[in-house]
């Protein structure tokens, strides 16, 4: 595992208060129209110990110079997918 991915699951686990296991990366790439507004790659864990989730997806960016920032959705409706989850932090503010 690679320390991208380790450093993201310690995120989640930390977050979420539960264990986390990297299932697998999907590339995501959201556009409204024909521009591109986020790509990147989304990371799937499988949670154990969390109450109401069994998923969660998450990344990481930087904003400009800044300390990388982390995101984690859980897997709870309308949040089925890496896509979605992105879609989710975009309408919310977490992602820009």
């Amino acid at each position: 595992m690679s320390k991208r991915i380790e450093d993201i699951r310690l995120v989640v686990e930390v977050m979420h208060d539960c264990t986390a296991k990297h299932e697998c990366s999907v590339l995501v790439v959201e556009m409204f129209g024909k521009d591109k507004i986020w790509e990147g790659v989304v990371e799937t864990f499988t949670l154990t110990g969390h109450p109401k989730a069994e998923r969660c997806y998450a990344w990481s960016f930087a904003d400009d110079d800044a300390e990388p920032r982390h995101i984690a959705v859980l897997e709870k409706p309308p949040v089925y997918s890496p896509h979605t989850a992105v879609r989710a932090a975009i309408a919310s503010g977490q992602q820009k």
